[in-house]
């Protein structure tokens, strides 16, 4: 399934627009089979803004983790060190 471009959104809406008022049209002009053709295409517009919605939806309710600070991420420093200069330090 191919996802809609957010950013094609006015058009998408310009486009569904378009084959309300031309649903209209045709029912008023008794086009039958226009009128079928024209709302099955309304439907698919239709469906591809709810995608889009349930898109912006799901991203607006993301949860930000944020970014750990180097003191929450770097180990502590072993007492190794402490201890090897215990050793330096004694008489020869």
């Amino acid at each position: 399934m191919l996802r809609p471009d957010p950013t094609q959104r006015p058009r998408l809406v310009e486009i569904r627009d378009n084959l309300i008022a031309r649903v209209a049209e045709a029912e008023r002009e008794g086009w039958l089979g226009e009128v079928e053709g024209l709302r099955i295409s309304r439907a698919g517009t239709e469906e591809k803004l709810n995608q889009l919605d349930a898109e912006e939806r799901r991203i607006s309710t993301a949860v930000n983790l944020g970014m750990p600070i180097f003191g929450q991420i770097a180990t502590r420093t072993s007492e190794a060190t402490t201890h090897d200069s215990a050793f330096r330090s004694s008489p020869s």
